[in-house]
């Protein structure tokens, strides 16, 4: 029922920044791509901890979920780890432009900076335990029949198989509640049916409710306790372009919906700094809607759906990402003032300084390359996504080394909360342009590891 929609009764308040919420069973999640790009040490120098104290748990997740990938010219900042199955087919569109980037690799490489491969899913390509490999039937944007495309509410339902395992459904944890010695003794949560509140005893509390629920919810905790607004300052978002483009290659060949629907290829653009390297995603047009493309030319109905069925093949969209940094003037605070249930939830997020000359920048050196690679991309269809579009929010509890309120240490453990840690993207310091939840499975892993061994 709460797939993208915001409890009524949690109310929020932001200005040019338009976040996505889920309170479905394995959350945002549910309806991600697959997508599985693990960070560099580049793209991790910003945190308590290198590449390899995360390389184990890249490892374990993918032998747990079923990653899909291969070494190839994006393994330089796509570090390659244990336990990836092999790629999945491609389609011909794909295939097409990644034999082209492939006879001209150096030319890419050396005068633009300019990588191409293969992307990465968590999608088996072969059968594993009760879940069968992908069997091409074109039907991943309706949900994966086979159970291929890996989705949280599988974990879950492994989980609740376990005796040791509780599961409460149908309640929302609002804040925690701790004493002078600031432990935490017990989460307080709605209950959706009958808006009773109900508390529930806790030893360690772990959040890991996505960046913007876990930081409402130590937010209000605070306030409740002490009656102090905070402002968690440092959030950040992926900034995303969609570059639609046509490749007149491919004009008047057959259409084929057997493949996996989402991106296949990956891209990689060099910057001057390593950790501001750019991360793009090929999407080929498969079974995506037809009308809201038909319904844009500016003739008959008959004639455009004609005009559509000779390019349908030929069509493709490149999704380009942006790194963000932590920056005083994005933030999150209450409002106490607008509710008498729950304080709304502000949020504020201002573009770091230059972007639009940056996003700019980019955008002209990728139309570029793809006309190198024998596409062309219609004027006026570039589209940069609105601020909170991406999902991919960090940064508001950071790690940091050093003992400072409202941060964490490189365990993610709150160094104002002995018995609280952060397992979702708000413990992020830095946030590379990749998707980001690979990562976070992997930290989350990592972070279990840690409390297992103290509680052992």
């Amino acid at each position: 029922a709460y797939a993208l929609q915001q409890v009524p009764w949690l109310p929020t308040r932001s200005r040019d920044f338009v976040p996505m919420f889920s309170y479905a069973i394995g959350g945002l999640a549910q309806m991600w791509t697959g997508g599985c790009y693990p960070f560099n040490d580049a793209e991790l120098s910003e945190f308590p901890f290198d590449y390899s104290a995360l390389a184990p748990y890249y490892s374990q997740v993918a032998e747990d979920i079923g990653i899909n990938g291969v070494a190839d010219d994006l393994g330089e900042f796509l570090p390659v780890h244990d336990g990836l199955h092999e790629p999945l087919k491609l389609d011909e569109h794909s295939a097409l432009l990644l034999t082209r980037f492939t006879r001209k690799r150096d030319y890419f490489r050396e005068q633009h900076g300019f990588h191409l491969g293969r992307a990465r899913h968590s999608v088996l390509s072969r059968d594993q335990g009760d879940r069968k490999a992908c069997q091409y039937l074109g039907r991943c944007i309706w949900g994966c029949p086979t159970g291929a495309l890996y989705t949280p509410a599988l974990t879950l339902d492994e989980c609740r198989r376990s005796p040791h395992f509780n599961y409460h459904n149908g309640c929302y944890v609002t804040y925690f509640n701790y004493g002078e010695d600031n432990r935490i003794a017990s989460v307080s949560a709605r209950l959706l049916d009958s808006g009773a509140m109900r508390d529930f005893p806790v030893d360690t509390l772990v959040l890991a409710c996505g960046t913007l629920n876990t930081s409402r919810i130590y937010l209000e905790s605070v306030y409740r306790n002490t009656g102090e607004v905070k402002v968690l300052r440092g959030l950040m978002d992926n900034r995303q372009v969609l570059m639609p483009f046509i490749n007149p290659g491919m004009i008047g060949r057959q259409y084929r919906a057997d493949s996996y629907q989402y991106n296949q290829l990956a891209m990689g653009l060099e910057n001057a700094e390593a950790n501001e390297y750019v991360h793009g995603l090929i999407t080929t047009l498969k079974t995506a809607m037809i009308h809201p493309i038909v319904d844009r030319f500016p003739i008959d109905l008959r004639t455009s759906l004609h005009m559509f069925r000779n390019v349908h093949a030929a069509l493709g969209v490149l999704n380009v990402n942006f790194h963000d940094t932590r920056r005083e003037t994005c933030y999150l605070t209450l409002d106490i003032n607008n509710s008498d249930r729950h304080p709304q939830l502000v949020m504020n997020y201002v573009p770091p300084s230059g972007e639009a000359g940056r996003i700019a920048a980019v955008v002209k050196r990728l139309k570029k390359i793809l006309w190198k690679l024998g596409c062309i991309v219609p004027p006026g269809m570039t589209h940069t996504r609105p601020m909170g579009a991406s999902v991919h929010y960090a940064g508001t509890l950071p790690m940091s080394a050093e003992q400072r309120p409202h941060t964490v240490s490189a365990d993610c453990r709150s160094h104002d909360f002995p018995n609280l840690y952060i397992g979702d993207g708000a413990s992020f310091p830095f946030l590379p342009a990749k998707n980001i939840t690979f990562t976070l499975m992997a930290n989350a892993a990592r972070i279990a590891d840690r409390i297992s061994s103290d509680n052992a």
